[in-house]
């Protein structure tokens, strides 16, 4: 049966539409997870508990150049880390095995989650933008996945290292519940996968009127704050680490600048081809 016109759809077949969309997304999802479900080793030995290892390329790269400044740094350039990953549940490792697959199945399935989106809010698009959609979904996912290496490969080693090593007493060992573990790197992935995204958010933000370029410069120090703010959050209460991670969110809010400035640009010469035709 063919697709209703989009003014002819009353907000019922709105919400069946959208219906099928999630009820796709949710199947992605599904099998991208049944896929990580069948092959644990691949993901849990190689990558969930790899930055747990002193083997690990973040901490090989920041002991070579704590070596190179000539700071003797021992917890990046140890033999390996004081405290043990273990389980205190009877059920604890089969939950943990099945939602950490569920969220793997989410990472790997973003690209077709973005399409389901955006197959929902296309017919409310002119023709133009509809063919820019191709474009979209890869840059939302180019963006989504950069964001989720950072996290893995900065986030999550400087948060294990810091709150690994720490100690209030040498009477205090370390023997960390495998849910917690696999919950910092869940959080400091998938947290760092959405933030990237903000050059998105900001593009249809600027498409709808809500925020402007000059918006944006004007309390460009507040948003510095609340990056700074949000660096404290996700990351070791450190200052080195909470730069580490401000940096490239500043310096996506200044691409987010700019790609406002062309939305505004791109919206006032179509507006001004408009005056002339009419």
């Amino acid at each position: 049966m063919a697709k209703k016109n989009v003014n002819e759809m009353s907000f019922l077949d709105h919400l069946e539409d959208l219906r099928w969309h999630l009820i796709r997304i949710v199947s992605a999802v599904v099998i991208c997870g049944l896929v990580a479900f069948c092959f644990p080793s691949v993901l849990f030995d190689t990558i969930l508990f790899a930055p747990q290892k002193m083997s690990f390329p973040t901490y090989q790269w920041l002991c070579k150049i704590s070596q190179f400044f000539g700071i003797e740094d021992i917890s990046f350039c140890a033999d390996s880390f004081p405290f043990i990953i273990q389980n205190r549940e009877m059920a604890g490792q089969f939950s943990i095995h099945i939602w950490t697959s569920i969220y793997a199945g989410f990472i790997v399935a973003f690209p077709y989650v973005i399409y389901q989106l955006w197959r929902f809010i296309s017919p409310g698009l002119t023709s133009k933008e509809r063919r820019t959609s191709t474009g979209f979904i890869v840059i939302s996912s180019i963006l989504f996945f950069m964001g989720v290496l950072f996290g893995y490969y900065v986030i999550t080693p400087l948060s294990i290292n810091f709150l690994g090593t720490y100690s209030v007493s040498s009477e205090v060992s370390n023997e960390i519940d495998i849910a917690s573990y696999i919950g910092l790197i869940r959080a400091s992935v998938i947290a760092s996968g959405i933030i990237f995204l903000l050059p998105i958010l900001i593009y249809f933000l600027t498409k709808v009127g809500l925020v402007t370029p000059e918006f944006l410069k004007k309390y460009r120090k507040f948003a510095l704050v609340i990056v700074l703010i949000l660096s404290a959050v996700i990351t070791p209460p450190d200052v080195a680490s909470q730069i580490i991670v401000a940096i490239p969110v500043i310096i996506l809010y200044e691409v987010s600048i700019h790609i406002s400035r062309i939305v505004v640009k791109n919206q006032n010469k179509n507006l001004r081809k408009d005056v002339r035709t009419s």
